[in-house]
C-alpha cells in the first residue's frame, strides 16, 4: 500500500532541495567554467548559514526533548537524521563536481596544484612567501595540562596537528595543537608559471602551512596535520524587552555568538583517528561529522573567480546596466516622477537611479525631509553618505536601521553609528519585529504645498547586490501611496493608533489579511463561473494557513501560478486539492529575488509589489509591506516579466507532488531563458 503524502512539503527539506538545485547550476556544462566554480561556492555558503541557524535550531528542539510533530509531519530527531542524510549527499556530489570543475579549468591554463607537484622555482617561491608573509601571521597553540582547548572560531579553517619530542626517542606521548589558517590572507597562492608559459597556477594556503608547519613546533615532530572547521549556533537571543539599548545588546549577542554550540564539525577525509577523537571531545560534538575529499570550504571560490585576470570566455558576458530611460535626459528626477510612475527592473537597469535621487534630495532646497529603512546595506554604500549629506544640510532625516539582519548585524552597527554622528534621526523599529520593509519617502515643498515621492521595493537598498538579483522598484508621487508610507513611517518611529490602510498591506497589522482577501476574491470569482487566476513570485513559501488558501482557491478551481526560488511547502498537483495549482523555481545567473503578485479580479487585474515572502517570519514576525501598482501601463511590465518566467523552459524546474524538482520540458518549443532573453528590458517596457 503506497504511503500517503503529506499535505505540505517540510520548509527544510525543501530548502535543501534549493541548494541541490544551485548544485545543478555547478554542474551544467551549458554554464561558463568560471561560473560554475561560482555555484560550488554558492552551495558552500548556503550551507553554512543552514547548519548554523536552522539545523542549529533543530538541534535546540533536540536537547530540549521535544518530540512533537511539525505541521508537515516531522519530529526535531525525525527531521535532523534527513537533512544530515541529504546535506552529506550533497556535500559528495559538491566534491565529485569540484573535481570535475578543475580538471576542466586545467586543460584552460587555470589550476591549483597540490605542493608536491610543484617544480623547484615554484618551491622556492612559496617558500619565499611562507617565511615573509604567512610565518608572522601564524600562532601555534598547544593543548595540554598548563594551556586549556583554545576557543576555535565558527566557520574558520583549522589545522590539527599532532606531534612527537625529539629529545627522547623512548617517549611514545602524543602531543596535540592546533594552526588557524589566518583568514586575512588569500586561501590562494600564486606561483610562478612553468617556463613562463601563460598559465595561472596556485596552490592552497592551507597546504603551505602544512608544507612548513615543522617551523612552528622547534624540538617536535609533526607527524599528521588535519584541516579542520566547526561551525557553531550563530541564531541570535535577544532579550529586546528588557534591553536598554537595542544596540547595546545585539553587540553583546554578537560577542556571544564566538561561543555559540557547536552544530557540525568538518574533518579531511582520512584525518588521523587520534585527532579526531581529541576534536570530538574537546569540542563536545559527536554527531553532524562531515568528511570532506577535498579543499575545505568551497565558499573562497567566488573571490577566487573574481580575481582571475582575463578568461572572459570562460565567463558570463558582462552586462552593462542600463540607467533608466525615464531618467536619462533630466536633472530633475521630480519632475519627472510628479508626472508618471517609474518602474525599475534590477540589475538590467542600474540601482544608481536610486543613489541620484536620494543624493539629488539631498541638495535640493525644497526637499524638508527624507525617511527610509535600511535592512542590508553595502560595505561603501553611496546611499548612506548622502542621508549624511541631506542630515549636515539641515533637513529632517530619519533611517529606520535593522540591527538585526542576520550576520550584516555588525556592519548595520557601523552605518547606524556613522547616520547618528552625521545629525540623522536613527530607530531601530519595534520591539519583536524586524523592520523588513523597503520603502524611502522624500517630503519637498512644492508651490505652497507638500508634496510626498516614493520609492518601494523588492530588494535591499544595497548597490552590490542590485547587480546580483532580481528585483523591481518603484518611485511614485500618488498621493494615496505617499499618505501610506507616512503613516508607516509614524508607526515604525513614534506612537500611533492603527492605520486603515489606503493602498498598503502592512505586517504584522493586515498583510496577511489582505491576501487572504484578495485569494478569497479569486476563490469567488471561480464559483460564480468568472475566470480566476493569481501569479504570485517569490522566494518562498512556507506559511500554512497561505497554503491552506492556496489549495482552497485550486480546489475551487482558480489557476494558480506560483515562481517560486527557495523552499515551498506547498505540495502541487494533488488531485482534488492542488491540480490547478503550478510551481517553477529559477535558479540561473542571477538571485531571484523579487516579490511580485499578480490577481485576474474578473478582468480588472491588480498587481502588487511587495518586500515580504509568504512565510510566517514575513508575515506575523516583520515589518512588511505589499503596494498596489496603480499605473495600467506598469502593470502590463510587471505582468509581462511573471510571463517571461513563466515561459522559461531551460533554468526553470517544476516542483512535482513527490517534492523533488524537474526541468521544465517543452517539447517541440525554442528554448527560452528568461534571465538571457534578447532584448529584454526593450520586450519588458514594451518599447520599439
Amino acid at each position: 500500500m503506497t504511503k500517503q503524502l503529506s499535505r505540505y512539503v517540510n520548509r527544510d527539506l525543501s530548502w535543501i532541495e534549493f541548494n541541490r538545485r544551485v548544485l545543478q547550476e555547478a554542474q551544467d556544462e551549458r554554464n561558463p567554467l568560471l561560473e560554475r566554480a561560482k555555484f560550488l561556492s554558492i552551495v558552500s555558503s548556503n550551507l553554512d548559514e543552514f547548519m548554523s541557524v536552522r539545523v542549529a535550531g533543530i538541534q535546540d528542539q533536540m536537547r530540549a526533548g521535544l518530540t512533537k510533530t511539525d505541521f508537515t509531519g516531522y519530529t526535531p530527531i525525525g527531521l535532523w537524521k534527513r537533512l544530515i542524510k541529504r546535506a552529506t549527499n550533497i556535500v559528495y556530489e559538491q566534491y565529485s563536481t569540484y573535481r570535475d570543475v578543475f580538471s576542466s579549468l586545467e586543460k584552460e591554463g587555470i589550476i591549483i596544484h597540490a605542493i608536491k607537484d610543484l617544480n623547484i622555482v615554484q618551491r622556492k617561491a612559496v617558500s619565499e612567501y611562507f617565511h615573509e608573509i604567512v610565518y608572522p601571521v601564524l600562532t601555534p597553540m598547544a593543548v595540554d595540562q598548563s594551556r586549556p582547548f583554545p576557543l576555535v572560531h565558527t566557520r574558520e579553517l583549522y589545522l590539527a596537528v599532532l606531534l612527537k619530542r625529539d629529545v627522547d626517542a623512548d617517549d611514545e606521548e602524543t602531543l596535540f595543537a592546533i594552526v588557524q589558517v589566518p583568514s586575512i590572507l588569500a586561501r590562494y597562492v600564486p606561483v610562478p608559471g612553468r617556463f613562463n608559459n601563460k598559465k595561472l597556477e596556485y596552490v592552497l594556503l592551507e597546504d603551505v602551512i602544512q608544507q612548513y608547519i615543522d617551523t612552528l613546533f622547534n624540538g617536535y615532530t609533526p607527524f599528521s596535520v588535519n584541516p579542520f572547521r566547526l561551525t557553531r549556533n550563530a541564531d541570535l537571543t535577544l532579550n529586546e524587552e528588557g534591553a536598554e539599548d537595542l544596540l547595546e545588546e545585539i553587540e553583546k549577542e554578537l560577542r556571544r555568538r564566538r561561543w555559540g554550540i557547536p552544530v557540525r564539525l568538518e574533518v579531511a577525509k582520512g584525518i588521523h583517528p587520534l585527532a579526531l577523537e581529541t576534536l570530538r571531545e574537546e569540542l563536545e560534538i559527536e554527531d553532524n561529522l562531515f568528511e570532506i575529499d577535498g579543499p575545505m570550504d568551497l565558499s573562497f571560490l567566488l573571490k577566487f573567480v573574481n580575481s582571475l585576470p582575463g578568461h572572459d570566455n570562460l565567463r558570463y558576458e558582462k552586462l552593462e546596466p542600463v540607467y533608466p530611460r525615464e531618467f536619462d535626459e533630466t536633472d530633475n528626477m521630480f519632475e519627472v516622477i510628479r508626472n508618471r510612475d517609474v518602474l525599475m527592473y534590477h540589475p538590467y537597469e542600474s540601482f544608481e537611479a536610486v543613489n541620484d535621487f536620494v543624493l539629488q534630495s539631498a541638495y535640493d532646497p525644497e526637499v524638508l525631509a527624507i525617511k527610509m529603512t535600511l535592512y542590508r546595506v553595502s560595505g561603501q554604500s553611496a546611499l548612506v553618505q548622502a542621508l549624511a549629506k541631506a542630515a549636515e544640510a539641515g533637513k529632517q532625516v530619519t533611517v529606520v536601521v535593522e540591527l538585526r539582519a542576520r550576520f550584516d548585524e555588525e556592519r548595520n552597527i557601523a552605518w547606524a553609528r556613522q547616520l547618528e554622528k552625521a545629525g540623522c534621526h536613527v530607530v531601530y523599529g519595534l520591539v519583536g519585529l524586524k523592520t523588513h520593509a523597503k520603502i524611502l519617502l522624500v517630503v519637498r515643498r512644492e508651490q505652497g504645498t507638500l508634496r510626498r515621492y516614493v520609492h518601494v521595493g523588492t530588494g535591499n537598498y544595497n548597490d552590490n547586490t542590485a547587480t546580483l538579483y532580481t528585483d523591481i522598484g518603484l518611485f511614485t508621487s500618488h498621493p494615496i501611496v505617499g499618505g501610506d508610507a507616512s503613516a508607516l513611517f509614524n508607526e515604525v518611529t513614534g506612537y500611533s493608533s492603527p492605520y486603515e490602510w489606503k493602498a498598503f498591506g502592512v505586517a504584522p497589522t493586515d498583510l496577511k489579511e489582505k491576501l487572504y482577501r484578495l485569494i478569497d476574491r479569486e476563490r469567488m470569482n471561480a464559483i460564480a463561473g468568472r475566470k480566476a487566476h493569481i501569479i504570485a513570485k517569490m522566494n518562498s513559501l512556507s506559511n500554512q494557513e497561505i497554503i491552506d488558501k492556496l489549495y482552497e482557491a485550486s480546489m475551487a478551481g482558480v489557476k494558480i501560478d506560483l515562481i517560486v526560488r527557495g523552499v515551498c511547502c506547498l505540495r502541487p498537483g494533488v488531485e482534488g486539492r492542488s491540480d490547478n495549482i503550478k510551481v517553477i523555481s529559477i535558479v540561473d545567473r542571477y538571485l531571484e529575488h523579487a516579490r511580485v503578485m499578480y490577481f485576474h479580479n474578473n478582468g480588472d487585474e491588480e498587481v502588487f509589489l511587495s518586500s515580504a515572502d509568504w512565510m510566517t517570519r514575513n508575515l506575523l514576525k516583520r515589518i512588511e509591506l505589499i503596494c498596489p501598482v496603480f499605473d495600467p501601463a506598469l502593470r502590463v511590465m510587471l505582468i509581462n516579466m511573471l510571463k517571461l518566467n513563466l515561459n522559461d523552459n531551460v533554468k526553470a524546474r517544476e516542483l512535482k507532488s513527490s517534492g523533488l524538482y524537474e526541468h521544465v520540458s517543452k517539447e517541440n518549443e525554442k528554448p527560452f531563458r528568461s534571465q538571457f532573453e534578447a532584448g529584454l528590458i526593450t520586450l519588458w517596457k514594451g518599447q520599439v
